[in-house]
């Protein structure tokens, strides 16, 4: 299986990338778009968060409110890769289910999210979880 996007160059740092008839501005700048580093984060947050979606509704955990805020500490000498990337989970759910909210975090990024999993090879990635 193979996954496909076309990106376009619009004027200076800007594009604008395509995947079937989804699009995304790119910008260099952050100014009309992602940063491509600000693209990658978040494709980690949605793989993530869309595992722990599937998985919680396995267990049959009800919760609402869900967010998930990334950050990346990067190096300082070129190519800046990320050294280290923290992951904030925030959901509302009763206090009881929190083990459960674990282990589907803990099944996204160690064994369902081939977006984490290839950043793991460069940096690790620690998690937080804030039960609302």
């Amino acid at each position: 299986m193979s996954t496909k996007t076309i990106t376009y160059w619009q004027k200076d740092q800007q594009f604008k990338s395509y995947h079937g008839d989804n699009e995304i501005k790119i910008d260099g700048k952050r100014e009309n778009g992602f940063g491509s580093k600000a693209l990658l984060l978040s494709a980690a947050a949605a793989c993530s968060g869309i595992d722990i979606v599937d998985v919680l509704a396995k267990m049959r955990v009800d919760f609402s409110d869900f967010e998930i805020e990334t950050e990346a500490d990067q190096t300082e000498e070129h190519p800046r890769v990320f050294k280290d990337i923290f992951i904030t989970y925030k959901l509302k759910t009763d206090k009881a289910n929190e083990q459960k909210v674990r282990k589907a975090i803990e099944l996204s990024l160690d064994k369902y999210c081939g977006v984490s999993a290839m950043l793991k090879k460069n940096s690790p990635i620690h998690y937080k979880l804030q039960i609302l």
